[in-house]
């Protein structure tokens, strides 16, 4: 594995390549990119690269369409920052619910007042504020971090409302049995004092959080969103901000917008921003690339399919990314009958418009025969 580097990544991670796997200095003559937040919509891709590494969740800096095209798979790490993101939303509730931070600014302002010990105790109920056991919170998302955040709520004795219509049957059995599970999202929000944002940016959930929602929500409601700042409709927000109808709103991503709201709390995108998580995503992000380079499995990719054929154990081994159109598997299988070559295993795997077909054999074939298919986007010999 030759793997590039496009930002700056954990030390700890790069220090993992070892062996014949090497990082390089110069894109032309890597395999695979690894990105966090590099800009990668202008970028001009070499053809060698075969696999786009993100170590983050978030991958609207990679153009994952076209390199589906191109036959580059793209993965990203979720979960590898989820304790970083979970604490930071536990953070945000307690920041939204007492006057901390206007009582330590506050605090700042008269530290030379030699009397400021009295003068502390006869103005700190200014910044009184709320706790958050018994309190309803809406988490909408269930995935790795949903989970994580809507369990950890519930050991603060909070009641939890959780929304996602893409949850597994693996996510459901993971969350604490007395979490509500809402069927839709006006059922989830209506009744919560607080509601955090746990979903990915797509064009589905690009201001899911608009008119109808805000006007569904209780008076008074703190909405935190830690996922990304479209989601949540800010110009709209800021009418409900200025009537109180949203108490405060907490966000990881500043814009010329929002930091001049009043009533918000912006942090400068500091979700994924601790060492560990830095660490585990860089780690998580080369296991991947180097696992599909070396066997052609898929895992966490956000254009193919997973797709997990184990460790190769035959002397070649055919890693074919295609278009997802029938008699693919037919045309595979045929080059190798008529060349009365035998196949050891094949796996096929398919996800949207692109499929993944890997294939185990021990005599030698022309996989020129393959890549001659139409509807075929990458063939390697493993």
């Amino acid at each position: 594995m030759k793997l590039f580097c496009l930002n700056n990544i954990s030390k700890f991670a790069l220090d993992s390549v070892k062996g014949k796997d090497e990082i390089v200095d110069n894109e032309n003559n890597a395999d695979a990119i690894i990105v966090r937040s590099f800009n990668m919509h202008e970028y001009n891709l070499p053809d060698s690269i075969l696999a786009i590494t993100r170590a983050g969740s978030g991958v609207n800096n990679i153009p994952s369409d076209k390199y589906s095209e191109k036959g580059v798979v793209v993965f990203n790490t979720p979960g590898s920052n989820a304790n970083a993101v979970k604490e930071l939303l536990i953070c945000s509730l307690l920041l939204s619910s007492r006057g901390i931070i206007d009582g330590i600014n506050w605090i700042r302002d008269n530290k030379d007042d030699k009397d400021i010990k009295k003068l502390t105790e006869k103005i700190k109920a200014n910044f009184s504020g709320n706790e958050l056991y018994s309190k309803t919170i809406a988490v909408l998302g269930l995935g790795k971090i949903g989970i994580l955040v809507a369990n950890s709520l519930m050991q603060l004795g909070m009641k939890v409302i959780g929304y996602d219509p893409y949850l597994t049957l693996k996510g459901a059995t993971q969350l604490d049995r007395h979490i509500v599970y809402a069927e839709n999202l006006l059922s989830a929000i209506k009744d919560a004092d607080y509601v955090t944002i746990h979903i990915p940016l797509l064009d589905s959930t690009k201001n899911l959080l608009s008119k109808e929602e805000f006007l569904n929500m209780k008076d008074g409601v703190v909405i935190v969103n830690l996922s990304r700042d479209e989601i949540v409709d800010e110009d709209l927000l800021k009418e409900y901000l200025d009537n109180g109808k949203v108490k405060k709103y907490v966000t990881d991503f500043p814009n010329t917008k929002v930091v001049n709201y009043k009533n918000t709390i912006v942090i400068p995108h500091l979700g994924a921003s601790t060492l560990e998580a830095e660490d585990n995503s860089a780690l998580m992000a080369i296991d991947e690339v180097k696992d599909y380079l070396e066997n052609g499995n898929i895992t966490n990719s956000v254009n193919y399919p997973s797709i997990n054929a184990q460790v190769k154990a035959t002397k070649y081994r055919l890693s074919i990314l295609h278009k997802n159109v029938p008699g693919m598997i037919v045309k595979f299988s045929s080059i190798f009958s008529n060349d009365n070559k035998n196949i050891s295993n094949l796996l096929n795997k398919s996800k949207g418009e692109y499929a993944v077909t890997i294939i185990d054999y021990d005599e030698e074939i022309d996989d020129n025969l393959i890549k001659n298919i139409d509807g075929v986007l990458r063939v390697r010999v493993i």
